[in-house]
């Protein structure tokens, strides 16, 4: 029998932050995995978790877990999705540590991640980011900092990790204004700042008076804000601008959503495709693509191009009668 303890143990310390120096975000969201399958598993076989063994987990355990997940604890297709991308990580790892287990890993690997539907991503009007942006009130610290937050959210795009994670050395407020973003996979790019971020950014950091490894965006404790911080701020202000702007109330607005409203904003105004992908810190340009089926308008001057079908192909000609009027004119 094959312990599961050391292998999870060795998975964590020697591959992930051994051998692949994975980022803390990806260390946080398998462990998050496998701290649900250790609630599930026992329960489902009648063992605690230090009995486990491997030869325990097979297909059908694995199935279960996923179904569990999405029935019993609500959660989305993508995050089962995301769940199962870290099991069969582990697998892989075993896979060569210990392959007189071949056979069970094998059908292991072999359960499929599920399909998902590829919605419309949602984005803000100009006229909801004005309203959004102009929601917090800047007679309080708290209403100050939340409103640099939603314009500098909006305007450059980051990822909400990366907005939390940006300190006050990742900004640079001269001629060139620009952040120093640590994005996804530890891939660094710089993103511009508009004039507007600037001079806000300027008038907070006056009254801040923050020192370089400060966050950029604290909490009241002067700590990192964290992802579910933001997206309650977010919420906040989202019912306080359905006041002006009813529209808000009802989308589904995240702190993606601000990401997906800075796209469509440079799409819009003639910003091509690999541009974007760059801004965003995209790796790869057809991801930035879900922004061209979004945008109705770049559709439209398409089909307004587009030679009617009870129409003849070819350029007008003027029959004779008319170019002889036109010559004795």
């Amino acid at each position: 029998m094959t312990a599961l303890a050391p292998i999870l143990e060795a998975f964590f310390a020697k591959r992930l932050m051994g051998q692949q120096r994975a980022s803390a975000n990806t260390v946080a969201s398998y462990r998050d995995a496998f701290r649900l399958f250790l609630r599930y598993a026992p329960e489902t076989l009648g063992k605690a978790p230090q009995e486990l063994d491997l030869e325990d987990l097979d297909a059908r355990i694995i199935g279960g877990f996923l179904a569990w997940l999405e029935n019993s604890r609500g959660c989305s297709i993508q995050t089962r999705n995301a769940r199962l991308a870290a099991i069969r990580a582990l697998f892989r790892y075993a896979s060569f540590e210990y392959p007189e287990h071949a056979e069970l890993i094998q059908r292991v690997l072999a359960v499929p991640a599920k399909r998902t539907e590829k919605a419309i991503v949602a984005y803000l009007t100009e006229t909801e980011t004005n309203a959004l942006i102009n929601a917090p009130t800047t007679a309080t610290w708290r209403g100050r900092r939340d409103k640099v937050l939603l314009l500098v959210a909006v305007v450059t795009g980051l990822r909400v990790s990366e907005l939390v994670n940006l300190t006050v050395a990742d900004v640079e407020l001269g001629p060139s204004s620009h952040l120093l973003v640590h994005g996804k996979g530890r891939k660094d790019r710089i993103t511009p700042l508009s004039a507007q971020a600037r001079r806000h950014l300027t008038a907070w950091f006056k009254e801040q008076n923050p020192s370089q490894p400060d966050p950029v965006f604290p909490g009241t404790k002067g700590n990192r804000l964290t992802r579910d911080g933001v997206a309650k701020i977010l919420a906040r202000h989202v019912v306080e601008a359905s006041t002006t702007c009813p529209s808000l109330a009802v989308k589904n607005i995240s702190p993606h959503t601000l990401r997906h409203t800075c796209a469509m904003r440079l799409l819009q105004s003639g910003v091509d495709i690999a541009t974007i992908a760059l801004w965003l810190g995209h790796e790869n340009i057809r991801t930035s693509g879900i922004y061209l089926h979004a945008d109705l308008a770049l559709k439209q001057r398409a089909l307004d191009r587009i030679r009617p079908p009870d129409t003849k192909a070819g350029r007008y000609r003027a029959p004779d009668t008319l170019l002889a009027f036109l010559e004795g004119l």
